[in-house]
């Protein structure tokens, strides 16, 4: 260890050992960064988080049973001090949105140059953000992009809109999920104003038209 040196502590999670190996050897190639444990599965890397409390996590998002932002959640709810980096091949939309909102601080490709990655790392530990300009480029044209009518319904708004398109009247509503009238009355109000409808049954013939309901 270099004198004067605080090094980072860093988990390594990724299935693939080759990943983690080649992780693990550019790691040891920083004087201020450290190995702290590798993880393959998102339990596992939830379970040494909370025994060997690394600085920073490098979370693969694929992961097997758990994956990396169900992971990456529970991780950020239980040790908030721990940032978490999604490292990952993929620039889905919904990948990156649902990273982000699990609590990652940073999104980066597989294929970031070793630099890039060993600044990124110390700026999350640091608590600041780095995407990569792809994963930028990504979020604009999300943002750019009309939602989809529904996108923003919450759970419990999804399923007073079945029971709707079931056929069911408020009071029936109501008493399927045991809350009070006046509950299901502000739900279906907040539902015909997301779905721009003017009455239940224009916000039933929208839930149909756009696959809101199974």
């Amino acid at each position: 260890m270099t004198s004067g040196i605080r090094r980072i502590r860093v988990l390594i999670v990724d299935d693939h050992e080759m990943v983690r190996d080649g992780l693990a050897a550019f790691l040891h190639t920083a004087d201020d960064l450290e190995l702290a444990g590798e993880a393959e599965t998102g339990e596992e890397a939830v379970q040494l988080c909370a025994s060997i409390q690394p600085d920073v996590v490098l979370m693969d998002l694929m992961l097997p049973q758990m994956d990396g932002i169900a992971a990456t959640r529970t991780i950020r709810q239980r040790h908030p001090r721990i940032q978490i980096i999604a490292l990952t091949s993929f620039r889905d939309e919904h990948l990156v949105q649902g990273a982000l909102q699990a609590g990652a601080i940073s999104y980066i490709l597989k294929n970031v140059g070793a630099e890039q990655l060993a600044a990124a790392i110390r700026l999350a530990a640091a608590g600041r953000s780095t995407l990569a300009p792809k994963i930028v480029q990504t979020l604009v044209q999300h943002a750019s992009r009309p939602s989809p009518p529904g996108e923003d319904l919450s759970p419990r708004e999804r399923e007073v809109l079945v029971l709707l398109v079931e056929g069911l009247s408020n009071p029936a509503i109501a008493s399927r999920l045991v809350v009070a009238r006046s509950t299901v009355n502000f739900h279906v109000g907040n539902i015909l104003t997301k779905l721009g409808a003017a009455s239940r049954t224009e916000a039933v013939a929208r839930a149909v038209q756009h696959h809101l309901v199974g």
